[in-house]
């Protein structure tokens, strides 16, 4: 072996050695004898350096994984010569192998297992086992084998396969495995079964790591073998004992939740939980307090649940089957574990508890299926309420300013338990009510002396109640009479009791999320919105000294106000006065710090329109208002633009454009208040938006930051286009000229959708500008798309897939739009080149997306101009190129006909060809059956097949036809 590049495997190794080595191993792989190097290696003990070890393994994965057909019987015979050879060596080495050593060779001996047991090892356990016998080191090995074998067989997160093969890949896979799995529980199961509880017997007291590695096995193999090999009296007992050794029991409780697991019939399955529950409860395994191990009772809470889950299944199949005795009989075993799983929800450790929660979910789903509830079952829902309620309630430990994993974690386990509340609020409504409204006044009337964790929860559960308990379009203050005065008067509570003022991120965060959630209470009770807006306006929202606080607050108060924009007249200039300071524009100047980030005054600036276009001010008080928010901004623009033309240094460049892209963006967000130019003009808005267009648009002919600039404006426009309609179009023109100047793929990616509503919204009217500046688009695009680009750059390849797709979406505007006239009056070099690149579209380019706008723009033109009134050359055209376009696309290996996309792509394609059929009639007809389709070797029964098809008056029997036609076709 090269010993210099095998240097290059130690991870310490540099960069240049580590390389070598990485070329070292992929020649290697292709070499066609280098595996008997490593096979010599590694059964001869050449080296001792663990990376080379491993290296050597990794080369004989590759041979037996992708090569192994290839060699002949003797070599084969070695490669397993080899691996037993090495086995034998493990029992004798001084030192034992490294895990991640021992565990690769674990996966070489499981491919060859897969490989080879069915046809020329067939005693591949029994070998392994006569090698290893009880040595504990051969043991380890044995049982890593075991585990690989099975994941090899079983684990379905092990992907062999990739891409188009995968399904068909996986498909003879699961066969082989199936096979695999019949004949080893033929030939070799009960012996396994057998060596595993030596292995156990042998090792339980003292060797608990290869004790808890068998154990694992077993409950690996228990899903897939005869459980009565396993679930029997003296494997049972075996595995009852080691419950109560602290080293062993972790293991024990796993495996025996995997025997719990198996599926069964429903009474054997009742039975068996119900026995192993005996032993365990004499054992005193159901006396959780005493139990102080937190990672024990995670795995027990596991098996509780594993228990009261797979009793639960049995309950629901013995009803299906009309079995009411022993439905019963399950549904007092259920019972019986309530106490337990109560127990284990309650639990201070939260992975403990949400164990448990599946088996709580499935129970109230029962409680919710019976038509009455005993007391018992009533005093049950009202015990896992509680729970809820207290395992809701955040720890002191939780870091709010600086959420970790562990927070992550904790907001996970809070969904389960929302979904808990959910299923209780199914099963008791009135219960769940009564209980929030207990807790949540209680709280309340005493919140300042009381902990933020208990205040912060008791606000919570007012705002679960709301899904929980669940109505059309936010009516809980309607209805039913009980339960919309329950709201109201916990609603009141809130926005009274000064709860708002409570110095806690975690409060004042739910205050303000409940407030707008309930918004509807406000329409009832409109006197308590002056002190909700405050709340918003000072400290204690948008101007809190929490930075994560002001932003959320920013959020639901444009929501506020937005739901109940009615009611907001009485303080709308109050709101906007001390907004203010709130919608400055922060200039890039060194030190300072705004109250709120960009994106938050999005949100201000939105709630500001809204405010102002909602009034039942007059239009005259609305301009003035709107151009007393929007001048400012125009005023920052000009002077921070002349700031950006002068500025030298790349860093204040970008910072200054940013500036003047919140500008824009800020003035953008005022007019989502606007649904359209009707409302603008009535509010007397028009002219102040013309204004901020003119102040923008200069920003487009700024030689520095253009990508920044461009696309702030664009989104401008296309908000104008919307707000003032034709008044627009005197600017397109030139806005366009600057924006097609020095453009990259992305720029013309975003300014293409801009003229396709342009054309969309004023079709005829733009039909001089789009003549003209059709061509200057068309040839700034193939520019970009002709420029050369590296190999295997990803990003630019996309880049240029999403500007031929937007391309394609232009010319499919522009005819959809009837102004087919502009492409036509472009000149017969121009037309032709255009309608070139849409075949090529259909036809050339793997990309299904673009290949069916190809053809709806190819069906669109044959509609316009294919008549016998069409343009000259034009039906030349159809025939030499559209026609054979939809046989030559689909029958392109690329063209999966299993795609959805693709299938809508052909869908089109058969549309072009009706279409076709239905201007030129016959003569279409008799060029298929006499030119084209022989032309492509189709069988003359075959070509009279297609013709009828395609003369059938209905579309969708054409488009199926079309479909198997090209599945035939295509080898």
């Amino acid at each position: 072996m090269d010993e210099q590049a095998l240097l290059g495997l130690n991870p310490n190794a540099d960069a240049d050695f580590r390389q070598r080595a990485l070329a070292y191993f992929e020649q290697l792989k292709i070499s066609q004898d280098a595996w008997q190097v490593c096979a010599e290696a590694l059964a001869q003990s050449i080296y001792s350096d663990d990376h080379i070890k491993f290296f050597c393994f990794q080369v004989l994965e590759h041979q037996v994984k992708f090569k192994y057909s290839e060699l002949t019987e003797v070599q084969q015979q070695l490669i397993r010569e080899t691996l037993i050879t090495w086995l034998q060596a493990q029992m004798l080495n001084p030192q034992p192998e490294k895990t991640f050593i021992r565990n690769k060779a674990a996966q070489v001996f499981a491919l060859l297992f897969v490989t080879e047991y069915l046809t020329k090892w067939p005693k591949f356990f029994f070998d392994i086992l006569s090698v290893v016998d009880l040595n504990p080191r051969g043991v380890d090995m044995y049982l890593r084998i075991l585990m690989a074998v099975d994941a090899e067989l079983v684990d379905r997160d092990v992907v062999h396969t990739s891409e188009a093969s995968y399904y068909f890949a996986l498909t003879l896979e699961a066969r082989r495995n199936t096979l695999l799995k019949d004949t080893m529980r033929e030939q070799c199961i009960p012996s396994l079964v057998e060596s595993w509880y030596q292995i156990l017997q042998n090792y339980q007291y003292n060797n608990s790591e290869l004790t808890c590695q068998c154990l694992e096995v077993v409950g690996a193999y228990v899903s897939w073998i005869d459980l009565s090999l396993i679930a029997n009296e003296r494997f049972i007992n075996m595995l009852l004992g080691h419950m109560s050794v602290e080293v062993l029991r972790e293991e024990a409780c796993d495996c025996l939740f995997e025997i719990v697991n198996k599926g069964m019939d429903p009474i054997d399955k009742t039975k068996l939980v119900e026995s192993l529950c005996q032993v365990l409860q004499s054992a005193g395994l159901f006396s959780i307090d005493q139990e102080d191990d937190v990672d024990f009772l995670a795995r027990f809470s596991k098996l509780v649940n594993g228990m009261g889950q797979a009793l639960i299944a049995s309950w629901t199949k013995l009803i299906k089957n009309g079995d009411m005795k022993s439905a019963q009989d399950t549904l007092q075993a259920i019972e019986a574990k309530v106490a337990l799983m109560l127990q284990l929800l309650i639990h201070e450790d939260d992975d403990i508890s949400s164990n448990i929660i599946g088996f709580c979910y499935d129970y109230l789903h029962i409680l919710k299926q019976l038509s009455a509830l005993s007391d018992q079952q009533k005093a049950n829902v009202e015990a896992i309420m509680l729970a809820v309620m207290k395992k809701l309630t955040y720890d002191e430990e939780y870091n709010f300013e600086n959420e970790g994993e562990d927070e992550a974690m904790f907001v996970e386990y809070r969904k389960q338990l929302k979904l808990l509340l959910d299923r209780l609020a199914q099963v008791s409504p009135e219960l769940l009510l009564a209980s929030v409204r207990r807790v949540f006044n209680t709280t309340l009337q005493n919140w300042q002396t009381t902990r933020f964790m208990e205040v912060e929860v008791a606000i919570r559960l007012l705002y679960m109640l709301a899904e929980a308990l669940p109505v059309s379009h936010g009516a809980h203050f309607s209805g039913d009479v009980t339960k919309a005065t329950a709201l109201q008067d916990m609603m009141r509570t809130l926005v009274t009791s000064g709860v708002s003022a409570y110095q806690h991120t975690s409060v004042t965060l739910e205050f303000f999320e409940t407030v707008v959630r309930y918004e509807k209470f406000f329409a009832v009770e409109p006197q308590h919105i002056p002190t909700v807006l405050m709340a918003f306006l000072d400290h204690r929202g948008l101007r809190h000294t929490s930075p994560k606080v002001r932003s959320r607050t920013a959020y639901l108060f444009s929501r506020f106000v937005k739901s109940l924009n009615k009611q907001m007249n009485p303080f709308i200039e109050d709101v906007l006065n001390r907004i203010q300071d709130l919608m400055e524009l922060s200039p890039p100047e060194n030190g300072y710090q705004a109250l709120l980030s960009s994106d938050d005054q999005l949100f201000i600036y939105e709630t500001a329109g809204v405010l102002i276009v909602n009034s039942e001010y007059s239009a005259e008080r609305k301009q003035v208002l709107m151009r007393n928010l929007l001048t400012p901004l125009m005023e920052k623009f000009k002077v921070l633009l002349e700031k950006l033309v002068m500025a030298q240094d790349e860093d204040r460049q970008m910072a200054l454009a940013d500036c003047l892209n919140h500008a824009v963006g800020f003035a953008s967000r005022t007019s989502k208040a606007f649904s359209n130019k009707q409302t603008v003009k009535q509010c007397g808005c028009s002219e102040v938006y013309l204004d901020c267009l003119q102040t923008f648009l200069p920003a487009l002919s700024c030689p520095l930051q253009k990508e920044v600039l461009r696309s702030g404006v664009r989104t401008f426009l296309h908000r104008m286009i919307i707000c003032l309609e034709e008044e627009v179009l005197p600017f397109i023109p030139s806005a366009s000229e600057h924006m097609l100047k020095d453009c990259e793929a992305k720029d013309l990616q975003e300014f293409i959708p801009l003229i396709n509503q342009i054309t969309a919204k004023f079709k005829t009217q733009v039909s001089p500008f789009l003549q003209q500046m059709f061509m200057p688009l068309l040839h700034a695009i193939f520019e970009v798309l002709l420029l050369p680009a590296e190999e295997n750059d990803q990003s630019a390849a996309l880049e240029k897939q999403m500007l031929r797709r937007s391309y394609f979406a232009f010319l499919q505007t522009v005819t959809g739009s009837g102004m087919s006239e502009v492409i036509a009056n472009q000149g017969a070099e121009n037309v032709e080149r255009v309608l070139f690149t849409v075949i090529q579209g259909a036809v050339d380019y793997p990309d299904p997306i673009a290949q069916k706008t190809c053809f709806i723009i190819l069906s669109k033109l044959v509609e316009l101009w294919g008549g016998k009134d069409g343009p000259v050359g034009f039906a030349d055209f159809v025939y030499k190129h559209i026609v054979p376009a939809c046989f030559l696309a689909p029958l392109k290996q690329t063209f999966d006909l299993a795609d959805a996309q693709t299938v809508l792509a052909l869908s089109e394609c058969a549309v072009t060809l009706k279409t076709i059929h239905l201007k030129r009639g016959p003569e279409c007809i008799q060029y298929l059956q006499q030119e084209y389709l022989p032309s492509l070797q189709v069988a003359p029964e075959i070509i009279q097949e297609f013709c009828q098809a395609l003369q059938q008056p209905d579309a969708k029997v054409f488009k199926n036809y079309l479909k198997v036609f090209f599945q035939r076709a295509k080898p």
